[in-house]
């Protein structure tokens, strides 16, 4: 049986997108996203619990980030998880794990505090998807 990798966040973006113009003409766009929960606990007091989520977009997504994603706006990802390890400047290992975006939909046009750095919401596409043909990621 095949396997599933498969993550759906609705948030709101903690950063505006940081992109990287890498050997070969890729980019990728780093960028912080929140996820919440309410629950009530014992004592009947409502409660907030905020998750941080490092997304990873590739090539054209990263550009269209870099063009249309703010901090504060709310967006719908969709992607995978993926783990990566790397040897940090003590030669230590280290471990990130990230959502790698296939599709990115802008759910409200302009973020709350920055409301005019944006394009207006007409000229800006509210759904990106990731290339077919360019899936793979470089390494």
């Amino acid at each position: 049986m095949a396997s599933v990798n498969k993550v759906i966040l609705i948030g709101h973006l903690g950063k505006d997108p940081e992109v990287r113009h890498l050997e070969g003409g890729n980019s990728v766009a780093n960028f912080t996203m929140a996820t919440n929960e309410y629950y009530k606990d014992k004592q009947g007091t409502r409660v907030e619990r905020t998750e941080w989520h490092t997304i990873a977009a590739w090539r054209n997504l990263a550009e269209l980030a870099e063009k249309y994603l703010r901090k504060g706006q709310q967006v719908y990802v969709e992607g995978r998880i993926r783990t990566r390890q790397y040897q940090d400047k003590d030669n230590q290992t280290r471990y990130v794990t990230e959502i790698v975006a296939e599709e990115i939909s802008l759910l409200s046009s302009r973020p709350a505090a920055e409301a005019g750095q944006l394009a207006p919401a007409a000229e800006a596409p509210t759904t990106f998807r990731q290339e077919p043909e360019l899936d793979q990621l470089p390494f």
